[in-house]
């Protein structure tokens, strides 16, 4: 897997951006759509595999919590050194066909059992999607655009699972469950053996050595160096870094809420407010798609915008957006016909989202070049350990344990135990602000 790099014409910041950095950012968006489809058909069609197999809501929560969580958040260690050692692309070539083809083997699971191994192989495979990813935009784009772009490649997640709503609950009504996930599994297939030849490996932070204007310059200002970065510095700067803790912390709260309720959200609607599989395909598929599609993209707008006035809007914009969106959750969970839930299930898929963009570019910006990848895993690692790991796993056993004595409203009974969450998150993000302040103020001191 050697490393090919293509020269880096270095625009300023926030200047011009060339064909190759847009063409790749295509294609690296396309797989993120992908990662995030076949991460989001469990969860879309919770029900007819639960009738088919018999499973549980406890058991759907391990599969989409802490069975996958565990395997994709360490397996993006040593992904992601190896990646920072190695050609990125080609990194993530490989990844999206191992978890193409664990897609294709989940379809033909027929028991718990088989569905964990396979569920587990699809986290191994899409560890090696995200942080390789990342690093390649931060080095196409320069600063003053990063923002932005991280922005429109965080919209793969929405695409991704309004297209997995839409297609995935279509091709289940028409066929069954089954045929969903092998026809998913085979396009990103496809996709990884074409990969390689369309996106070329940028050089490593080529387009850092010509950031000028200190107003858009990073927290800890950091010139390319092309030696390679330690595994253990490297994972020992970034956990002393409160700065990068503190955006990991709040990130993973967030996640509590934003798994926990993605992983059910199609399941409540359908078991305790009537939808129906035909009604998920349309209209819980816009939702998804003008809500989360929406909030992720303005996050990226508002981040390159108000972090050239203050690098605190990193973390006041997190918080401010979690603050408008609890009532709205709460309201959804609430609301007695699914129309009405939908309806108001746009503030939080709108709101929820803007702690993504401002995390990553945040990250990406505070550490040199060759660390890149490495600390994208490390912050995968945190939030993802956190917010997947706990959020889908607690909802599910939340709701098996209050069936007992709310059999038809359980899942609604767990879903409003994740408001004391969203105000962890809010005060996670509002220290961070202020430890960036704080640090923001010593170094104008100096």
């Amino acid at each position: 897997m050697s490393e090919t790099t293509i020269p880096s014409s270095a625009p300023p910041a926030g200047g011009s951006v060339g064909r190759n950095a847009w063409v790749a950012l295509g294609v690296l968006w396309f797989i993120y759509v992908l990662n995030f489809l076949d991460r989001q058909l469990l969860s879309i069609l919770a029900k007819p595999i639960q009738d088919a197999l018999n499973i549980t809501d406890g058991q759907l929560g391990l599969l989409g919590g802490l069975y996958f969580a565990f395997f994709y958040c360490f397996i993006a260690i040593p992904v992601g050194w190896l990646a920072d050692r190695t050609n990125r692309v080609w990194v993530v070539s490989i990844a999206c066909g191992i978890w193409s083809a664990a897609t294709v083997a989940f379809g033909l699971s027929k028991n718990f059992g088989q569905l964990a191994a396979s569920r587990m192989s699809v986290a191994f495979g899409e560890a090696g999607g995200v942080p390789p990813s990342y690093a390649i935009i931060t080095d196409y784009f320069p600063p003053g655009r990063r923002g932005m772009a991280l922005g429109i490649y965080n919209l793969g997640p929405p695409v991704g699972a309004a297209l997995g709503i839409a297609f995935g609950a279509s091709i289940a009504a028409a066929f069954s469950w089954r045929d969903a996930f092998i026809a998913i599994g085979i396009v990103g297939i496809v996709v990884a053996l074409i990969t390689p030849f369309v996106v070329k490996e940028p050089r490593r932070g080529g387009l850092d050595q010509s950031a000028v204007a200190p107003t858009d310059a990073p927290l800890t200002p950091a010139p390319a160096s092309p030696a390679k970065a330690p595994f253990w510095g490297t994972a020992k700067s970034f956990f002393a870094n409160p700065v990068l803790v503190l955006a990991s912390l709040g990130s993973g709260v967030t996640q509590i809420v934003t798994y926990g309720l993605g992983n059910f959200a199609v399941l409540f609607l359908m078991r305790e407010k009537g939808m129906q599989l035909g009604d998920v395909a349309l209209w819980y598929a816009l939702v998804v798609a003008i809500g989360m599609g929406g909030g992720i993209f303005a996050s990226g707008y508002l981040i390159d915008r108000y972090t050239k006035r203050s690098k605190t809007a990193y973390a006041l914009l997190p918080a401010i957006s979690l603050s408008i969106a609890l009532p709205f959750y709460i309201a959804f969970v609430w609301a007695p016909t699914w129309p009405l839930a939908l309806l108001l299930m746009l503030g939080p898929n709108f709101l929820n989202y803007f702690y993504l963009s401002s995390s990553v570019a945040l990250v990406q910006e505070e550490v040199r070049p060759n660390q890149r990848v490495m600390s994208g895993a490390l912050l995968l690692l945190v939030m993802n350990f956190i917010g997947m790991g706990f959020g889908p796993t607690y909802v599910g056993a939340a709701s098996d344990w209050f069936r007992e004595t709310h059999p038809e409203n359980s899942l609604q009974i767990a879903l409003y135990t994740l408001i004391p969450v969203y105000l962890a998150a809010i005060a996670i993000f509002l220290w961070l602000s202020r430890v960036i302040a704080r640090r923001l103020k010593t170094e104008a001191a100096r």
